[in-house]
């Protein structure tokens, strides 16, 4: 008879080696509570090693024929449509979100942050913000207060996002990335999709499946 929770973390690339540290800490709390046993893996599509870091590495096969008396999982990779086939795949295995907050994360008031997100070392969400689900937060970004985040949103390294801005499903801020404040009755908009570069500063909205560089950030000339 089983006894354990068993997690995996899908993705065994550097991303993922960066967050399996946050999953160990906030599964073996999770366990523990249960009366459980915790077991960790990396989940990759095809293995190349079959250990990271000490951790196990399985095959999605393997891992959702994985026994246990609880399942969980996460992802921790950038593309979003990806992350988004996880979250299918997994639910129809019955494989529940859990989401990962890291050390000196600050959430203050009123925040609503739905399932599977991942938020890393140092990163702030303020107040009276709503974000959607499988949002990921890399080290020292941070979400100002009034804010609204569509779905799997992916913000990378230090992301300054401001107040009373609106983020579509599946866009992505690149690192270093500031997005000006919007007001209450007139957010700033970055739509669904939508692609802000690396160090952009963003003064405007960006229309959906866009992508922004540069300061003032402009749509970028292919």
């Amino acid at each position: 008879m089983t006894n354990n929770l068993v997690f995996g973390l899908f993705g065994a690339g550097g991303f993922a080696r960066e967050v399996m540290p946050i999953a160990r800490t906030e599964v073996r709390r999770l366990a523990e509570s249960m009366g459980l046993t915790p077991a960790l893996y990396f989940v990759d599509v095809k293995p190349t090693a079959a250990t990271v870091n000490g951790v196990p590495v399985v095959s999605e096969t393997d891992f959702f024929a994985l026994p246990a008396t609880q399942k969980f999982f996460n992802s921790a990779m950038a593309n979003a449509k990806l992350r988004q086939k996880i979250a299918g795949l997994c639910d129809q295995n019955g494989v529940k979100p859990l989401s990962l907050f890291g050390n000196h994360v600050d959430v203050l008031d009123d925040n609503q942050i739905a399932e599977g997100a991942v938020i890393c070392g140092h990163c702030t969400v303020t107040s009276n913000a709503k974000i959607g689900r499988y949002f990921q937060s890399n080290i020292y970004s941070y979400v100002a207060h009034d804010c609204v985040l569509g779905d799997f949103v992916t913000f990378a390294p230090r992301v300054c996002c401001n107040g009373n801005v609106h983020i579509g499903d599946h866009a992505y801020i690149g690192t270093g990335a500031v997005i000006r404040e919007g007001s209450p009755d007139k957010p700033l908009r970055i739509g669904e999709g939508a692609i802000i570069g690396m160090g952009a500063v963003v003064t405007k909205d960006v229309p959906p499946h866009t992508t922004v560089i540069g300061n003032p950030a402009k749509p970028m000339v292919k």
